[in-house]
């Protein structure tokens, strides 16, 4: 990977701490410090992201390292002091070390935020001076830190664009970039995952349709529906739920074969996501959370999800008479699921 051990480490510490999951931040400060991260870098993250996160984030998650070190020197595993920063020079200038920074961030421009003159020196000065100041972390490290921590705010998209286009002037590869959507969806989840794709797309000026995610922290995904994987076009998910109910994920685009439930009637509850329903000869309805739709037996039929969204959709049947079966027929075509809208 073009991300270094240490920076995939610091993705993951970064994104859980400004989501403020403390449980997950402490798994990803132990195995970045099995695998080499010391404590002050950890520690170097931590404070660095009060300026992006706010102070009760940064100093949560500075204690949850302070317990992690304590459980990690009782259990006699790895624990790295690190080196701390260097003592800046009795001359030092803040001000101007951090305007020459923040000009080199924002690509060779220098930017003035007249509007809130006590704010920009309070950038100047501190952030891109104080902070940036210290070696401990280099500045290419401290930016895929505030790309990582940016991606799990919602609401922030234009400052992750503008932090995209400076990790890369602050040396961090196009390479490395593209790689921490992948790592932010495997360890942290979708939507931050999305959020950053969003940005690099702007950024590099490529081509992006956004996904709408669901957080499955609220509905499971479950576990690949295997088992009838040949009765969907795309990948889908089940989850068992109490009382005889499934919760069924869908990817964008994945939908279910045509279909009929012989003498019983099924019942589709949206709970997140965007998707379809069709039955045959008749326009398709759209299931947005809260849609319920009672499937009439003997109703042929196909729901799944919509082009650029994620699904879900509790599902039981009732009505159930003797001798009921489900009976699969062909798959949903692209031209059918296309003209959808």
């Amino acid at each position: 990977m073009a991300l270094t051990t240490k920076q995939q480490a610091l993705v993951t510490i970064a994104a859980n701490e400004a989501k403020g999951n403390i449980a997950a931040l402490k798994a990803a400060l132990n195995e970045g410090l099995e695998n080499g991260l010391t404590v002050s870098e950890a520690k170097e993250a931590l404070s660095h992201l009060y300026a992006y996160t706010g102070f009760p984030r940064s100093l949560n998650a500075l204690g949850a390292l302070q317990q992690v070190i304590n459980e990690r020197k009782e259990a006699g595993l790895r624990v790295e002091a690190g080196r701390e920063a260097d003592p800046l020079p009795k001359d030092y200038d803040a001000l101007e070390q951090g305007t020459r920074v923040q000009t080199q961030l924002v690509g060779g421009q220098p930017f003035t935020y007249s509007f809130a003159p006590q704010t920009d020196y309070y950038l100047k000065a501190h952030l891109f001076g104080d902070i940036f100041a210290r070696n401990n972390l280099t500045f290419a490290e401290r930016e895929v830190v505030t790309v990582a921590a940016i991606s799990a705010l919602p609401g922030c998209e234009p400052q992750l664009r503008a932090h995209v286009s400076g990790a890369r002037n602050m040396g961090v590869s196009d390479e490395a970039l593209r790689e921490m959507p992948a790592l932010l969806e495997e360890k942290i989840g979708m939507a931050e995952a999305e959020r950053l794709r969003g940005a690099l797309a702007a950024v590099f000026g490529n081509d992006y349709s956004p996904v709408q995610t669901v957080d499955f922290s609220i509905w499971p995904k479950g576990e690949p529906n295997t088992a009838y994987a040949k009765y969907f076009t795309g990948n889908s998910y089940l989850a068992q739920m109490d009382g005889g109910m499934a919760n069924v994920t869908f990817e964008p685009r994945c939908r279910n074969n045509w279909h009929i439930h012989h003498k019983q009637v099924q019942v589709l509850i949206c709970v997140a996501g965007r998707g379809w329903y069709q039955e045959w000869g008749k326009p398709a309805v759209a299931m947005t959370p809260g849609t319920i739709i009672a499937i009439p037996a003997e109703a042929k039929h196909w729901h799944g999800a919509a082009k650029d969204s994620w699904f879900q959709h509790l599902t039981f049947h009732k009505d159930v008479q003797e001798g009921a079966s489900n009976e699969w027929l062909e798959p949903v075509t692209d031209e059918v699921y296309d003209k959808v809208e």
